[in-house]
């Protein structure tokens, strides 16, 4: 068989602007290179020989180089589309350029990405610490990980950036800690860079969910030292609303090693009709993150002029708490708003439910504008004590910003708050 998806060229490369690597040719299969991403439907894959199979059933040969997927003698890296597939590859290996790190495993959905990277990096006895609230899904996951005998604590979401929360509370047996930035639904922002150095002083591991800011507007791992970035790839790096998937970026081969064994046994990947999605997508993620950064800091402060609007959560805001922090760590403050009406829940699900142009939704991340009441669906698993105490009121709107005109949509929601 001819040598594969040539990703050991990737290290010869030189390093060019995110756009640029979102669309930068991916090279494919021997001597063919196909510009558009090949569909591999193929769940398993014909082998030279016995030994050619019992070479790629172990990871740890110095013959196979599983991170850029080559094989010594130019034999075929595939044997089993649960464990590695050609169109899966093309797409990894954009988010990797993205995020200028070491290799990237794709999932059935976020929430796969998140539970398998944890069960793959913790175990019994260890110790994690994650802020609170945060995403309903991953709540209830932390929760999970306490009945297989892992410790966690939970911190208040910090809201000016600061990690104190995380340095008061490690402990000797401290492993993990986990944070998102900006973290759903409030758009708090962490200080990436002292997370990573607090960790590094603990020999504690750092995985943080970048899924607001999107690969665009920040490169954990690349510029702060971070080791897995998660990414739900539902959200912008598909960014058509017609796709479920997630992603674990690692920033070394001892976490590839630990992701993509966990990644192999529980199954949760990506199909390849989904990948191919997924790599068309990531070709316009950066002219569409930009128009989102545009369009939501422009919305945003027209809502904080609102008489109707109680607070505005946006980065990209001077009145944010940790606008100092966003702006050190990102480049654009993203397509994320959330902002709380004054009436509480029922004046929250009216202005929900009145929008004309913006869609009443979840998920976020689309070209299209989605808009939901956190409290009745993104975040109704979460206790109302917790989500009071981390800024998720009852009147909170959590509002994804797509690419239409912006004045539009200012239009659309100036409508909806008159119906309060």
């Amino acid at each position: 068989m001819a040598s594969s998806h040539s990703q050991h060229q990737e290290n010869q490369q030189p390093h060019y602007a995110v756009g640029t690597e979102a669309v930068r040719h991916v090279p494919f299969v021997g001597p063919v290179s196909p510009l558009a991403v090949p569909i591999f439907a193929s769940s398993t894959w014909v082998l030279d020989s016995a030994d050619h199979g019992a070479l790629l059933s172990d990871r740890f040969s110095d013959r196979f180089d599983r991170t850029h997927n080559t094989v010594e003698g130019g034999l075929s890296p595939w044997l089993y589309s649960r464990w590695d597939n050609p169109t899966s590859d093309v797409a990894a290996t954009l988010i990797t350029r993205l995020e200028s790190a070491h290799k990237t495993f794709l999932f059935g959905s976020g929430m796969a990405a998140i539970t398998t990277t944890l069960f793959g990096l913790l175990k019994a006895g260890d110790h994690c610490i994650v802020h609170s609230p945060i995403y309903g899904g991953t709540h209830e996951t932390f929760d999970l990980l306490t009945t297989y005998g892992v410790e966690v604590t939970r911190i208040p979401l910090p809201e000016d950036g600061n990690i104190d929360g995380y340095r008061n509370a490690v402990k000797p047996n401290t492993k993990l800690l986990y944070a998102e930035t900006p973290a759903n639904p409030i758009c708090a922002v962490i200080d990436l860079a002292e997370l990573g150095k607090l960790a590094r002083e603990h020999n504690a591991l750092t995985v943080v969910d970048s899924t607001f800011a999107s690969p665009i507007n920040q490169n954990p791992i690349k510029d702060f030292g971070i080791d897995v970035v998660i990414h739900s790839c539902t959200k912008f790096l598909g960014g058509h609303s017609d796709i479920l998937a997630g992603s674990a970026t690692v920033k070394n081969r001892e976490l590839e090693d630990k992701v993509w064994q966990a990644r192999k046994l529980f199954g949760g990947v990506l199909s390849p009709f989904d990948c191919f999605l997924l790599a068309r997508g990531i070709k316009t993620l950066d002219l569409r993150v930009q128009r989102q950064n545009e369009n939501a800091l422009y919305l945003a402060q027209a809502l904080e002029k609102h008489p109707k609007v109680e607070r505005v959560f946006y980065p990209g805001l001077p009145s944010h708490p940790a606008h100092a922090v966003a702006k050190k760590q990102m480049r654009g403050f993203g397509g994320m708003i959330s902002f709380e009406v004054k009436g509480g829940t029922e004046a929250g699900k009216k202005v929900a439910e009145a929008v004309r142009l913006i869609t009443l939704a979840v998920s976020l991340g689309g070209v299209e504008s989605l808009i939901c009441h956190a409290a009745t669906t993104t975040h109704v698993m979460v206790p109302r004590e917790i989500r009071l105490k981390g800024g998720i009121t009852d009147g909170l709107i959590r509002f994804s910003v797509g690419i239409e005109d912006k004045d539009d949509l200012l239009r659309d929601l100036q409508q909806a708050l008159d119906q309060i």
